[in-house]
């Protein structure tokens, strides 16, 4: 018989996860083996131990997946695994039509040959994007408030703030497959596998995760009272229109080089004092699966 592991992260969803995590137990037909992601020792021993018929269930946002696709075993090749949205921003459930809580449903195709990036010498595999420039200075800024503060972080005041404040764009050199491109004054450059990330933007919008390819987004060239002004139609992917002030490049292997150190997220894991990552997207064999 069957039996469901449950890998959650209590902290995902403002927290609302660590209690909303039993309504799973109204979805599926049997009792699940609970696993603490924020515990290791709660699934390091389980997991590589699971039958080929046991079924995973990944709760939590997008930063829980991150989590779950870089840990040192790979439970897709061998078990379906179906996903439980419960995250603050749930970008990868929102492009698949989903959003939180959810009936559980399966990733696993979009688990295969996901793309990596190097970043500081360490590599890791990705979902939804990265995020270099304002977005990541806005992760890093939220972290800190994650850890005084109760409740949501409001990450549409951080990023006004910042781009009015304390952000300063930089220079930039961005390289697809072997042709390099230089700009100035840039505010974002962030290389996506999915269609969103940070709450919703979508720097890309025809990219699909499926295809094989990467896209990478440089705002650049702005003032930064135009970056405001233009900043949200990011969340529709109107900001394309903007031509002059927008670039978007498609390719297997982009790498993006900025004049001095910034915060960098993976699906919003932040990484700081970053001055370059490398991307490199693997040939999908699941398209149109």
């Amino acid at each position: 018989m069957s039996r469901f592991y449950v890998l959650y992260n209590p902290l995902a969803g403002n927290k609302r996860c660590g209690t909303d995590i039993k309504k799973i137990e109204d979805l599926i037909d049997c009792e699940p083996i609970y696993c603490d992601m924020t515990k290791p020792m709660t699934y390091s021993d389980v997991l590589p131990e699971m039958k080929s018929d046991d079924v995973l269930i990944v709760c939590g946002g997008d930063g829980t997946l991150n989590r779950f696709i870089n840990l040192p075993y790979d439970c897709s090749e061998k078990n379906e695994v179906l996903y439980f949205p419960m995250g603050s921003g749930n970008d990868f459930a929102h492009e698949l039509g989903h959003k939180y809580g959810d009936k559980p449903f399966s990733i696993t195709k979009y688990l295969k040959n996901l793309p990596e990036v190097t970043v500081n010498g360490k590599t890791f595999r990705f979902l939804n994007g990265i995020g270099y420039g304002i977005d990541g200075y806005c992760c890093e800024v939220g972290d800190k408030l994650r850890e005084t503060t109760e409740g949501s972080i409001n990450y549409t005041a951080i990023a006004i703030k910042g781009l009015l404040f304390h952000y300063k764009p930089t220079n930039a050199t961005v390289t697809v497959d072997g042709v390099k491109h230089s700009y100035k004054r840039v505010w974002l450059a962030p290389t996506m596998n999915g269609k969103f990330y940070g709450g919703g933007m979508m720097p890309t919008p025809n990219q699909d995760r499926m295809s094989g390819k990467l896209s990478v987004m440089v705002y650049h060239n702005l003032g930064k009272l135009k970056a405001l002004a233009v900043f949200p139609s990011i969340f529709k992917g109107e900001h394309v229109k903007h031509k002059k002030n927008i670039a978007i490049l498609e390719g297997r292997k982009i790498t993006v080089e900025f004049d001095r150190p910034t915060p960098l997220q993976i699906d919003g894991e932040t990484i700081l004092g970053v001055s370059s990552y490398t991307v490199n997207a693997h040939h999908n064999d699941t398209v149109n699966a």
